[in-house]
């Protein structure tokens, strides 16, 4: 198995030379993942995921260090084939520093695409961004979000390379309307394409909540539209998720479709997911997920679990 850890220098120059008087405390969150695959145009393949997420912060201090490591070889993926013909992929995808505290939070390094809930029209949440990002929370439920960096190699082997130029910019603002409704508006440059994206969300109860979500790409006339529901049921006493939505992606969007998922791309695309506890004690959970992209369709289904230290 292959492992590339290339560090950006300036974070390891901080890593070593910085004098800390307060005690580090160490955490991780380590999820792993095993899944059969069933598309409609390809062989069946069973596959297999490992994210790591360590975590070195200052006691009663307002610094951390924090990185990624996952399987897989591409932006919008993490998982391995399993199979002598494929080969079994490992990298650090981020690396940053963090700073946070009652008026907001800024991360430096390789940062996550996401400041913190995913959106069905964001960039991957196994995805990276160069750069800086800087959240400032405002009065009444709202934030103003900042990102400026690189989005340029999908290649996870050269995630932590020093960024070259600056072609991310990312400009939200997120609030919640009461406590059921809440919305996002950002401008965003990426993939050479300038985008305007919009969301809202509506959670009735636990039951369920309804979001919509456009993306509108300003120097072409694409766009991306989602539509969907999530939430939890009882079932015979059994708590079960579920996740569905709908998208349409115009073939002229870029590729900043591929982005979000690596199988969901341009057309008429719909994703529903079931999945509920095998055993609670071991935070083992079962899952069933059924992705259709215009005539292509693909079923899975596995078993995932996550434990956390401490």
């Amino acid at each position: 198995m292959k492992l590339r850890l290339t560090l950006p220098a300036v974070l390891t120059a901080l890593l070593l030379t910085t004098q800390v008087s307060a005690r580090l405390v160490y955490s991780d969150q380590i999820d792993l993942q095993f899944r059969f695959d069933e598309r409609s145009n390809r062989d069946q393949r069973s596959q297999y995921r490992l994210r790591y997420y360590p975590q070195l912060a200052l006691a009663n201090a307002n610094w951390s260090v924090n990185s990624f490591v996952a399987t897989g070889d591409d932006f919008g993926s993490s998982h391995n084939t399993r199979g002598s013909s494929h080969p079994d992929h490992i990298y650090m995808r981020r690396l940053f520093v963090r700073h946070s505290n009652r008026y907001g939070k800024t991360e430096v390094g390789v940062i996550p695409t996401y400041k913190g809930r995913v959106s069905s029209s964001g960039l991957s949440k196994d995805g990276w961004i160069e750069g800086i990002r800087h959240v400032r929370l405002l009065r009444n439920d709202s934030a103003l979000e900042l990102v400026i960096g690189q989005l340029d190699s999908t290649d996870a082997a050269n995630a932590l390379a020093l960024p070259e130029d600056l072609d991310y910019l990312e400009l939200e603002y997120s609030a919640q309307m009461e406590q059921a409704q809440s919305f996002e508006v950002s401008i965003e440059r990426m993939t050479g394409g300038n985008f305007l994206r919009g969301e809202y969300r509506w959670k009735h109860d636990v039951t369920y909540t309804l979001f919509i979500e456009i993306v509108k790409r300003l120097d072409e006339n694409e766009t991306k539209t989602v539509g969907g529901i999530s939430g939890s049921w009882q079932f015979n006493s059994t708590a079960l998720n579920y996740f569905a939505h709908y998208s349409y992606v115009s073939q002229g969007f870029g590729p900043r479709a591929e982005l979000t998922e690596d199988f969901l791309g341009t057309g008429h695309g719909f994703s529903g997911e079931i999945e509920g506890a095998l055993s609670s004690q071991w935070g083992l959970d079962w899952f069933v997920r059924l992705d259709v992209v215009d005539s292509v369709s693909r079923v899975l289904g596995g078993i995932k679990v996550s434990f956390s230290h401490p």
